[in-house]
């Protein structure tokens, strides 16, 4: 048990310090995100020193089963195509430069159409496209604009990683715990639209008594036209995730499962593409942007984490952190546990992690879905608890904009404890 434990813990602390201090690692022209690699050097060393058994962990990895890390990773990644392939279009900035057109000179009329429009994308796509699709673009105008793009950056990110709660697609989080708890799309939608709508308000609300002295002066300059050039391919990358998520949503009455919804929905997409390429001559530009943007370091950073998971498994970790928590006031107790948990070893490994210790719980859906509050709110309030902090702070640091990890913290404290108390509070009144 004390290795199991000595070597997850190493991992994690490891994986913390490269995200602050070196997130690349950089060979010639080459360069990888460190944090998958460390924690797979995690994982081969828990497997070498004989704490988990590699014949499990295959059998683990093929099982037919919810838990079955392979299947979750399928859906969140085609999910993330079907959402990567409308941004290459342009559609995210499209609605992102409506919501300023619509503000006129008004920052508070923009912020609120900001944080709406991100909110209901997020709601349907992903949180981290999302975050990656409208970060440079506020960037861009509130410096053209001569505005603090602070407000607005808050206000995105906060609203990306509160209404990710949603619908079960929205964070890879929500897929992780809930597909490995049971649960399908419409059980989730019915407990977690209220926590949801709760947590959103209270967030904005937060949001704009923060920056409220800041959202007072005019808007200076006028949006630019963004010009979408290729509408029937867009059309059909709409037509696609509109089309996935219906069928998700019904997919538990008539025995479908989700990761294989999303991923005939991502190959139909690729022929339609290539159909309509080869129609045009064309070479099919978009399919390859959307294979190299799509988070492939992914794989070999869950698949780390169930390894390690694994390992604290079967040395008896998990059902002592289990023993530790309880089954009294779930809600509560997993709600603020996984909250802070995300912000110690982020939140998809907390996810992993939380999924093992719920298998013994007896109070196991609320606990499940408090857990889902926590690794989303988590992101929240420091940029170590998601990936899409971590992504979001590079993408300031690449825009010259001085945001660190205490500003990070100020904001985190300020709006996300309240969303996590009224999401929680919302949750307890449901389940």
């Amino acid at each position: 048990m004390f290795l199991a434990i000595a070597i997850a813990a190493l991992t994690c602390l490891a994986m913390i310090m490269a995200v602050l201090f070196f997130p690349k690692i950089k060979i010639g022209g080459f360069s990888v995100a460190s944090y998958w690699v460390i924690t797979l050097i995690g994982a081969a060393a828990l497997l070498t020193s004989g704490t988990v058994g590699i014949k499990s962990v295959g059998m683990a990895l093929i099982a037919n089963n919810a838990i079955n890390p392979l299947k979750i990773l399928v859906l969140f990644i085609s999910m993330t195509i079907l959402s990567i392939f409308l941004d290459e279009f342009g559609f995210f900035r499209y609605l992102a430069n409506c919501a300023l057109v619509r503000a006129g000179k008004s920052q508070m009329k923009l912020f609120v159409l900001l944080y709406a429009t991100v909110s209901v994308l997020t709601v349907f796509t992903s949180n981290d496209i999302i975050i990656l699709s409208f970060t440079p673009f506020v960037c861009y105008f509130a410096k053209n604009a001569h505005i603090n793009p602070l407000p607005y950056l808050a206000a995105e990110f906060v609203a990306a990683n509160t209404w990710s709660m949603a619908l079960i697609i929205g964070n890879p989080t929500n897929i992780y715990l809930v597909t490995a708890a049971g649960g399908d799309f419409v059980s989730y939608m019915r407990v977690m639209l209220i926590p949801t709508l709760a947590a959103g308000i209270i967030a904005c609300a937060c949001l704009f008594i923060l920056f409220r002295k800041k959202l007072s002066t005019p808007i200076e300059a006028s949006p630019e036209e963004v010009i979408i050039e290729d509408k029937l391919l867009l059309w059909v990358g709409i037509i696609h995730l509109a089309v996935c998520t219906v069928i998700l949503a019904v997919g538990s009455y008539i025995g479908i499962e989700m990761w294989l919804v999303s991923l005939v929905s991502v190959v139909s997409l690729f022929v339609w593409n290539l159909v309509i390429s080869a129609v045009r001559r064309k070479k099919p530009s978009t399919l390859t942007a959307c294979l190299k943007r799509a988070p492939w370091e992914l794989i070999p950073f869950v698949i780390s984490m169930f390894v390690i998971v694994e390992a604290l498994g079967v040395t008896g970790v998990t059902g002592e952190i289990f023993k530790l928590l309880g089954d009294s006031q779930p809600v509560w107790k997993y709600g603020i546990s996984s909250f802070l948990a995300s912000n110690l070893i982020n939140n998809i490994p907390m996810s992993v992690l939380f999924s093992s210790i719920l298998a013994d719980s007896a109070a196991n859906t609320a606990a499940v879905y408090a857990t889902v509050v926590g690794s989303n709110l988590g992101a929240c309030l420091t940029p170590i608890g998601a990936l899409a902090g971590i992504m979001w702070s590079s993408i300031l640091r690449e825009q010259n904009l001085k945001f660190g990890y205490v500003d990070f913290l100020k904001i985190g404290v300020s709006v996300a404890i309240p969303a996590l108390v009224a999401a929680l509070g919302a949750l307890v009144l449901i389940i």
